[in-house]
């Protein structure tokens, strides 16, 4: 993606306006950027290198759907608009497939499956960008990103060259990278690659796929597994075109086995995942469900009522809306569990 000539000269050129990022964000904050541009060719990037070296920060917008942003964005903001998917090779062993930045993730994944490149259906209807789904290290119904990574190609704002990285480089965990952590706005990614592998094989572990009736008659079909998260989520999740969400707003908290076996004597109930290093994965949505927040709000900021893990918008609430809501859950679970809940989306 890197390499794609630029066609019209003026095109390359980037005007930093005001923006409204109200429509640009999943949970419909009302916000505002200083200064706003929309990256459409990679030919593009070495103006923003120059436009971030003269504002005061730079933010790097994909879909919206993991953010939390301010009533005003001081600084640039610049939304990542690439397009192109393309296969690279047919090995034996996998299909090395590359997306731009700026494809939509659950088109591409839509995509890959009507391709016949199987692996990331598991991720159907995760919403944002391909760019953005590195930064977050996404994951559902068994299979996260990293799984499936090959490597990407990022733009270094502040050294103003293309770098490519490999998974080593990206230091991925669970929900995390180091995209989040090392300079933001550094980065721009330009494309990233995928490895699906050959010979495919369903990943079926999460009960709820496992009782879905497209996949319980067996010998599930790649689509099987896409139409069947794709039911699941729409069922449990709310549509942020119709109720402003960022998804999933708390991590699972990832705690001692001790810490685990020690709520488990007192809360039978507890719902918890064995992790490969001998620690266990607690549900965020049940120890939230059971401090009794699920279908409540503190003013315009609410806890939707079928998935406890999912804040909304109710009606033009701001992000101090959205994280006294947060905070307040934290605390209180916290206070029963003495487990720290820690966000998801990425606080602006």
């Amino acid at each position: 993606m890197s390499n794609l000539p630029a066609t019209d000269p003026a095109s390359l050129v980037l005007t930093p306006v005001s923006q409204d990022l109200s429509r640009l964000n999943t949970l419909g904050l009302a916000s505002r950027a200083d200064a706003f541009v929309t990256l459409a060719d990679p030919a593009q990037l070495p103006e923003v290198s120059r436009l971030a070296g003269e504002a005061s920060s730079l933010l790097v917008l994909g879909g919206g759907s993991n953010l939390v942003l301010p009533e005003r964005v001081e600084g640039l903001v610049a939304r990542v608009a690439f397009k192109g998917v393309r296969l690279l090779e047919a090995r034996p062993d996998a299909w090395l497939v590359e997306a731009a930045g700026g494809e939509t993730w659950h088109g591409f994944v839509e995509a890959c499956v009507g391709q016949g490149w199987d692996g990331l259906e598991n991720l159907a209807l995760i919403p944002g960008t391909v760019g953005a789904a590195p930064v977050q290290n996404i994951g559902a119904y068994g299979v996260e990103l990293q799984a499936r990574f090959h490597g990407l190609t990022a733009w270094d704002v502040r050294e103003g060259r293309y770098v490519e990285m490999s998974e080593a480089d990206c230091r991925f965990s669970y929900r995390d990278s180091v995209f989040k952590h090392d300079e933001p706005g550094r980065w721009i990614i330009v494309s990233v690659r995928f490895a699906l592998p050959r010979p495919w094989r369903p990943v079926l572990g999460y009960p709820d796929l496992q009782r879905h009736a497209r996949l319980a008659a067996g010998a599930p079909t790649a689509r099987d597994v896409f139409d069947a998260v794709c039911d699941i989520r729409r069922a449990k999740l709310p549509d942020p075109a119709v109720t402003g969400n960022a998804g999933s707003f708390f991590k699972n908290p990832i705690v001692p086995a001790g810490t685990r076996d020690a709520l488990a004597g007192r809360y039978p109930g507890l719902v918890s995942y064995a992790q490969p290093d001998g620690r266990y994965k607690l549900a965020a949505g049940w120890l939230i469900d059971q401090c009794g927040w699920k279908g409540r709000a503190l003013g315009a900021a609410g806890v939707h009522d079928r998935q406890a893990l999912v804040l909304i918008n109710r009606g033009g609430a701001g992000a101090a809306d959205i994280m006294a809501l947060a905070r307040a859950i934290q605390d209180s679970v916290f206070q029963r569990y003495g487990v720290r809940l820690e966000p998801e989306p990425v606080v602006v």
